[in-house]
């Protein structure tokens, strides 16, 4: 006998499509949390719990993967800074705290390295540049497309690890015309550079290890789309009250106008 569907299991399959479509449209990225709280912003009252209940069930899950590689030679004779940063990971204003980092991405064709440069007020991925080789002149144009986009005022505390590409006389130069004061983590202590190192965690589990790139060009496509369309416009952030880096960037903007 085929009973008709009750009004409970009619909203139940409604749900888990709603669950289903959300999943599939942030590219399987999300958990529980963050596709409760989505569809809660979306006028679906529904708990985490039962969101959670209904992926297990389902079998649906975010992709996780998890891989470490240092990259940045520290064995220089170059200056450094002194820690300033010194682990506060919280800033009050956007352009008052830069991180930056440099990643590695592999191709079919070999390494693509990615500088970026981090706002820790917002988690924005302010400056962003890409290249086969891992130099100076790569973390030069990540900054200078940061300062281009954010045009921050003189003070901006900019932070990175000991790498010789940051403590070149040239990147270090870039800073004093900037008027940036530098910052730099502690010898082998990856903690101090905690936001950072987090982003691109999360850049190769939702990307770079679900893909596999067969050239440069086809990976500098997609990391450009995943920064720029992805995760500063449109992926939520438990740290930002699970606003997007852009909504949260111009909540400051519009409250301080």
């Amino acid at each position: 006998l085929n009973r008709p569907k009750s009004n409970r299991q009619k909203q139940h399959e409604k749900l888990s499509r709603k669950i289903l479509q959300t999943h599939i449209e942030f590219k399987q990225r999300y958990g529980s949390i963050k596709i409760a709280k989505t569809l809660n912003r979306r006028g679906v009252k529904v708990s985490e719990r039962t969101v959670s209940r209904i992926m297990t069930k389902n079998h649906w899950k975010s992709c996780t993967v998890k891989k470490y590689k240092a990259t940045t030679n520290s064995k220089h004779h170059h200056p450094v800074s002194e820690n300033i940063l010194d682990r506060q990971f919280k800033a009050n204003k956007p352009n008052q705290l830069w991180v930056t980092d440099i990643t590695y991405i592999p191709t079919n064709e070999g390494w693509l390295y990615l500088a970026t440069v981090m706002d820790l007020y917002s988690r924005k991925i302010v400056g962003w540049a890409m290249d086969k080789t891992m130099t100076k002149e790569l973390v030069i144009s990540a900054l200078k497309m940061a300062y281009k986009r954010q045009k921050p005022r003189k003070g901006v505390i900019h932070h990175s690890d000991r790498g010789v590409q940051y403590a070149s006389s040239e990147y270090q130069k870039l800073l004093n015309k900037y008027n940036m004061i530098g910052s730099m983590s502690r010898k082998g202590n990856c903690y101090d550079n905690a936001c950072i190192e987090s982003f691109h965690g999360i850049l190769k589990r939702e990307l770079v290890y679900q893909t596999g790139f067969i050239t440069r060009e086809d990976a500098k496509k997609a990391l450009f789309e995943y920064i720029e369309f992805f995760y500063n416009s449109k992926r939520i952030h438990s740290t930002l009250d699970y606003f997007t880096p852009n909504e949260f960037e111009r909540m400051y903007r519009n409250s301080a106008a």
